[in-house]
This record gives C-alpha cells, structure tokens and sequence, in this order.
C-alpha cells in the first residue's frame, strides 16, 4: 500500500478544523435564523415520535437494560444514558417520516445533529444557546457534504444514507459541543466513521429502519466522547485507499468527489440546503404529491376519475420508492409512492392521520395504488443528485383528459423554504398530541430565542413530559 494511502487526510483535517473553530460570529444571520427553524422542526417530529410503537419499544427495553438516568427521552417523562437517550430519540425525530431532509446529500440532519448534542447539553451543564447553535451548524454542515460526495449512487446501491452519512454529522456536532480541539476532532470522525451502517431493505416494512438516524447519532456521540478521552480513530477515515468509508461504501476509487467534502467551508452553507416535509412519507414522494395537488387545483379531480397516473422520476426514485406495493407494515407504506399517491386522491391528504395500521392493507387503497406507475427517467438522473426528486407525473383521466405537471422539488425545499407561521403550525399539531399547549408553547419560545439563552440544558428539560403537564 502507498504511503499517500496511509497519511494523506487533507479532507478528513480540513473538516476538523472547520468544524473545532467554528465561531458563532462566523454564522451568517440567514444561517441562524434557518437552523433555529430547522431543529423547532425535528423536535416537534421527535415530541410525536415519542408515542409511536417502535419507540416505545426501544424506550421500554433500554428502561429495563438501562439503570443510569442522565439523559431527557423527549416527550417522555423517562431518562436514560446519554447514548441510549440519543439512540431513542434520534429514532423519535425520524419515527414517522415527518422529518427534514438534505436533498443533494441524501440525509435527514436534525434526526442525527440534535440527539447526540442535547445529550452532551444535558450531561455538561453551561453551554450558552449560542455555543449550542455553533455546535448544531457544524453538524448540519459535515454530513450533507460527505452525501454530496458520494452522490446517489451510495443510496442506490443499497447503503441507507442516514445511517451511514449521519454518523459524521452527528460526530462533528458533537465534537464541536465538546470543544474538541482539530486533532481529537479526527479522532472522532474516525471513530463515527468506522460504525457506519444501515440497510435500505430496511424500507420494506421494517421498524429498524425508523432506528437507523438514533443509531448513527449514538455513534457519533460515542465518537466525540471517546476521541475527548484520547481514543483514536481512523485518522483518515475518509481518504484511505484501502478500507476508508468513501472506497468501501462506493466499491470503487473513483466513483465518489473528495474536493466536495470541504467545497465552500465556511462561505457555502448546507444548513441552507435542508428541506422540511409537509407529507408524512418519505422525502422523494413529495414532488409527485405537489404535481398532483397542483393539477387539481386547476382542474379538479378525484379518485373516481382516474384512469392511470404515470410518475416519471430518477433512478433513486425508482429504486427508492417506486416498487410495486404490497402490505409489510407503516414503513413500507410511508415509503412506497404508489400507496401515498392512492392515500391522497382517497383522502386529500397525506399527513400522520392518514397512515395508520388498519390502512396498510386497505384493499381500496390497494386497487388505487395499481393505477400509479413509476418509470425511470434518464434525463432526470443525467441531471444529477440536485434534481433526485425531480418528477414528470401525467395523469390519464376517464373522460379522455391528460393532464401534466413537473416539480422539481417539493413545498419547503430549499429554494422555496417554508415561512415561519407554516414550521411553527407543523410543530405544534405534532408536539400536542403528545405534550400540554403551556408546554408546546414554552419549548417553541425557547428554540426560536436559543441564541439569548444561558444554558442549553434547559431544553432538555423543557422536551421532558411533566405528569401535571407544566
């Protein structure tokens, strides 16, 4: 093996350093505002994820494993160790497919940034609202662009990018809330990206999949607190030439961009580039959703009124979610387009009252979902990871009509960000359904007031469920 193979780590430094000298100073104003917004978002999917089967079950299981209680299980009254805490609600956030998510870089931040870092807010009492920002920036910043460089040909091959882009995420975001120095912050990558791993079978109907974001958070607090202690890491972890995470998980040497894992630090900012989810399913669903919505608008239409729908998208959202259905649980069914087309003409909507387990195998939901398929576009892919969710939908209508429309992306995306009033209305329709309004209220004050605040910790305990419900 080459000595380049073994000491060359400009990538995986110049990350680091990025990431330990980070200033609040340095954060433009729209950076700030946007990320405030951005985890107001995920905590209010985290707050409904709390009551949501798969979670309790982890909650249950690590209660009974589990004797130290350090650490807020969000939307709970129940505590847990600092991983086991970042493991369950990582799992909360991404628990119903309301999440955020980093079109280009394939990843759902909030869901792995925000459980390791509160976990270390709450273990080290002290850090000031704007250290916590600091340290949710430099999260929201490293993972995307680990997903820029792999492009989607890493989901394609069947790697779920949450699980393994997400851990260097939430390593850096970590790190940073630690204060770790450039050299341990190496470490830490390091140590986050050698436990990368994460299955798109997992799509099909499996409740790990809706694990895979607390997973990868957990790694990447085990990263930083390890690497804080002088644990090392891979100090290369995304260079080598022979078992480094890029080569490995591209099976290649050259189908992956290493100039894009430090492109624009510090003057272009992914925490620009998330998008936030005003459908219950999976991100790549959305655009068609949109197509369909709008075409009604101008021409109304129901379900009774379909002939067929073609859906024309990329190779990832063929692959993604354009299977054909068949009933394997809520997972499969949030994922799979076809069944959340049918749900929409059905009901009008595609939000967390539409997907319950007696719809899964809904024979009318079934019948409409045949009339939806979904056919690769080439053009569409040849335009590259940018445009993964970019459709063509035409709908055949019984009466002879044929009606078109193309979305490039859908509502709350990053070129059309969603307004305050509309994130704000997201939140509190999923934060009370678990949590009293007085509650709701005080959390979404203090998220949108963080840079003011002295400690972080307050918002661990302000996300803890209080049995009087103050």
């Amino acid at each position: 093996m080459s000595e380049h193979a073994l000491s060359d780590n400009r990538y995986t430094r110049g990350i680091a350093d990025f990431v330990s000298g980070l200033r609040y100073e340095a954060i433009p104003p729209e950076v700030t505002a946007r990320i405030k917004l951005l985890m107001l978002d995920s905590l209010g999917c985290a707050i409904y994820g709390a009551d949501l089967e798969w979670s309790r079950i982890l909650q249950t299981t690590l209660t009974g494993l589990d004797t130290t209680q350090s650490c807020s299980v969000w939307g709970t009254g129940l505590k847990l160790s600092a991983p086991h805490a970042a493991l369950v609600n990582g799992t909360q956030v991404q628990g119903f497919e309301l999440d955020d998510v980093h079109r280009q870089g394939v990843l759902h931040v909030g869901a792995v940034v925000l459980p390791a870092l509160i976990a270390i807010a709450e273990m080290r009492p002290g850090m000031s609202g704007r250290e916590f920002l600091t340290a949710a920036v430099a999260g929201y910043e490293i993972g995307p662009r680990v997903g820029i460089c792999m492009g989607p040909e890493h989901i394609a091959q069947g790697w779920h990018s949450g699980a393994t882009l997400g851990v260097f995420s939430a390593a850096a975001g970590a790190a940073r809330g630690l204060g770790l120095d450039a050299a341990r912050t190496v470490h830490a990558l390091g140590i986050a990206g050698t436990q990368a791993a994460g299955l798109m079978a997992a799509q099909y109907g499996a409740m790990v999949k809706r694990m895979h974001a607390g997973r990868s958070s957990q790694s990447g607090l085990y990263g930083a607190l390890f690497a804080e202690r002088g644990f090392t890491g891979i100090v290369n972890v995304l260079e080598s030439e022979y078992g480094g995470f890029c080569t490995t998980f591209s099976r290649s040497t050259d189908r992956f961009k290493l100039d894009e894992l430090t492109a624009g630090l510090g003057s272009v900012w992914q925490t620009m580039g998330v998008a936030l989810k005003f459908y219950s399913c999976v991100g790549s669903n959305h655009s068609t959703l949109d197509a369909i919505r709008a075409m009604q608008a101008g021409r109304p239409f129901g379900e009774a009124d379909v002939d067929r729908i073609v859906v024309h998208g990329s190779q990832v959202t063929m692959d993604h979610v354009g299977w054909k259905y068949e009933p394997q649980g809520l997972t499969s069914a949030q994922l799979n387009l076809p069944y959340c087309v049918a749900t929409w003409l059905l009901d009008g909507d595609c939000f967390v009252d539409q997907f319950t387990e007696d719809k899964v195998a809904d024979p009318e939901r079934m019948r409409v979902a045949g009339k939806v398929q979904v056919r690769h576009d080439a053009g569409i892919t040849a335009r590259g990871s940018k445009f993964r969710h970019m459709v063509r939908v035409e709908v055949f209508l019984k009466d002879g009509t044929r009606l078109e429309r193309t979305v490039e992306a859908g509502r709350g995306n990053e070129r059309n960000f969603a307004s305050e009033s509309d994130i704000v209305e997201k939140f509190d329709k999923l934060a009370l359904h678990v949590l009293e309004r007085g509650q709701v209220e005080r959390i979404r004050d203090w998220v949108l007031g963080i840079d003011t605040k002295a400690d972080a910790a307050e918002l661990a305990r302000l996300l803890a469920k209080k049995r009087d419900g103050n």
